[in-house]
């Protein structure tokens, strides 16, 4: 979801501009009659396509109603004040379900538009986010580059009742969330730091289905466990 302030949103005039100065992606097909309630493009990327929908003058997409976590904004940021453009794969890529693949090109796509005059936020849904424009492009572009996943933005992390700590939108990329055990998250900083690397690996690795032990960033012993039933993979310190 890519926010607008009210008034701001492109035109498909405006996508193709972008298309053209920048030559990573094309525009291949297009709704651009004024006359007509809903206004959306078809992107082509890396021999994927996208379907981008809300465009000016036509209706926006309503912005996300949850966005529990803002990333990069100094000051104050107000998502129901905007307005919003939706960027989501075809239909046909994700019928059998969303790839890494294919959520890698998205993420690529939506930093690609974060050059788009007026952009005022990119909300990713799953993960209740919506980070500055430039730095979800910084973030995706230095993921994309080999560097680390953009685990404050593309997904998120959550605080729960028991003290433990639980990812939100990893599920997206590997059909697993993540869960913290407590005894690790009791300094938030280095919970955090644990999560942000696990979230890199699960990524990179994929779904795990056994339990495995990894060496967290002090060296010290952190056992993966999934659980299919719940849909999450928990962690702890070493033996329990």
């Amino acid at each position: 979801m890519l926010l607008f302030a009210a008034g701001e949103r492109p035109c498909v005039d405006d996508i193709q501009r972008l298309s053209r100065s920048g030559g990573q992606f094309a525009v291949t097909l297009e709704c651009s009659d004024t006359g007509e309630p809903d206004q959306w493009a078809e992107l082509l990327a890396n021999g994927l396509t996208f379907d981008m929908s809300g465009l000016s003058p036509g209706r926006a997409c309503r912005p996300q109603e949850d966005a529990s976590h803002l990333y990069g904004y100094e000051g104050d940021f107000d998502p129901a004040a905007c307005e919003g453009v939706m960027l989501a794969p075809g239909p046909h890529l994700v019928s059998g379900g969303p790839m890494v693949p294919v959520l890698r090109c998205l993420a690529w796509l939506a930093a690609e538009l974060a050059a788009l005059s007026g952009v005022r936020g990119i909300g990713w849904p799953p993960a209740a986010s919506i980070c500055e424009p430039s730095y979800f492009r910084e973030a995706v572009t230095r993921w994309l580059g080999g560097g680390a996943f953009p685990g404050f933005g593309l997904t998120s992390l959550e605080s729960q009742a028991d003290g433990a700590l639980r990812s939100r939108g990893l599920a997206l990329f590997t059909g697993q969330e993540l869960v913290l055990d407590a005894d690790l998250a009791l300094d938030k900083s280095q919970g955090a730091k644990i999560a942000l690397r696990l979230l890199h690996w699960l990524v990179e690795n994929g779904r795990i289905t056994e339990t495995m032990s990894l060496t967290g960033p002090s060296g010290d012993t952190l056992i993966l466990e999934p659980h299919d039933d719940q849909g999450i993979v928990s962690v702890w310190r070493g033996s329990r």
